[in-house]
């Protein structure tokens, strides 16, 4: 809720003046700062951002959003680089590819959002415990190659002792839209599906939660808020507002009731189950999928980059410093 100073005064006298105050004090109001703002996706996973749009948390930091949706992690890192985007929220590789590579423009990461990975493994026969060892030799609707999706199933993978290249069969030629009906079709005896589509898929009975890829890997940022070296250097007090609404969208995610959160996102979701969206809350709260608080621990970036060099996606002898990946202040700061 917005906050709101009230002003109690006495008769006439008071009226009077208010009446002769109030220009100057209009004239000292600062105008919003308008913010371009990117998201690599549209995504539940993303949940405690669309809080603080809902909430009014941007707006009380004195910021004007205007939201576009990349659908792509390189389209959302070109929108912040050509700077045609302001703020953005993608996945940390993004900004380790740029780091590594000759772009004379750099961006840096200054707020988390995601705890690590938000797909959930899902099976078409229900078991009472589900053991890793059960995929040998199964198929898999997975993610295409080199995504940050199959990175995390192939790590989960392996930490079970399971080789993603020899011990299962990987099926990662279905595109993003077409993959609840390809599984819906018979593709796959397992598959990996973002929430609220691995509930939805459970509501119908098309499929039976087997476990969190994330859980599983364990805490590696998946998604944070980055801006350009320079963006961040000529506008901190931007920064810390936008880290500040998001710290406290955090804390209310965090407690509040699933069926509130979902209420809270459906306007940004229009013709998604609300049941879903209710389920998909509460296991994205169970699993701590959201994270806590804005701050990124260097211990989670050297996990999400050792996913990446075990992908093959990243040069071990490419990995990028953490303090030349992210800035920590503003988290640290934040209110």
């Amino acid at each position: 809720m917005l906050d709101r100073r009230h002003i109690v005064g006495g008769g006439l006298a008071a009226f009077a003046s208010l009446s002769v105050a109030a220009p100057p004090a209009l004239a000292q109001t600062k105008a919003p700062v308008k913010i371009r703002y990117n998201e690599v996706l549209h995504s539940r996973l993303y949940a405690p951002a669309y809080v603080a749009m809902a909430k009014g948390y941007f707006t009380e930091a004195g910021l004007d959003l205007t939201m576009s949706t990349a659908n792509g992690g390189d389209k959302s890192m070109a929108a912040l680089l050509s700077g045609a985007a302001d703020i953005a929220l993608i996945g940390p590789e993004t900004t380790i590819y740029v780091q590594t590579s000759d772009s004379p423009t750099k961006a840096r990461i200054f707020c988390g959002l995601t705890a690590t990975d938000g797909f959930m493994l899902v099976g078409r026969e229900k078991v009472d415990k589900f053991d890793w060892k059960a995929l040998k030799g199964k198929e898999i609707l997975g993610f295409r190659p080199g995504s940050t999706p199959l990175l995390f199933l192939e790590a989960a993978l392996r930490k079970n002792s399971i080789n993603p290249q020899t011990d299962v069969k990987l099926i990662n030629n279905i595109g993003v839209p077409a993959r609840v009906g390809a599984w819906l079709s018979g593709q796959g005896q397992y598959a990996i599906f973002i929430e609220p589509d691995a509930s939805q898929l459970e509501l119908d009975g098309k499929a039976h939660f087997m476990a969190s890829v994330g859980e599983t890997v364990g805490f590696a940022d998946y998604t944070a808020f980055m801006a350009t070296e320079k963006y961040i250097h000529d506008n901190p007090s931007v920064i810390q507002g936008w880290t500040n609404a998001i710290a406290k969208a955090m804390k209310w995610t965090a407690t509040a009731p699933a069926a509130e959160i979902a209420s809270t996102l459906a306007p940004y979701f229009p013709g998604v189950n609300p049941q879903a969206l209710v389920a998909a809350a509460q296991r994205y709260q169970r699993l701590k999928i959201w994270k806590a608080t804005p701050a990124i621990e260097p211990d989670a970036m050297d996990t999400f980059q050792d996913i990446l060099i075990q992908g093959n996606v990243l040069d071990p002898r490419k990995r990028v410093e953490f303090q030349n990946l992210v800035l920590p202040e503003f988290a640290s700061k934040a209110k």
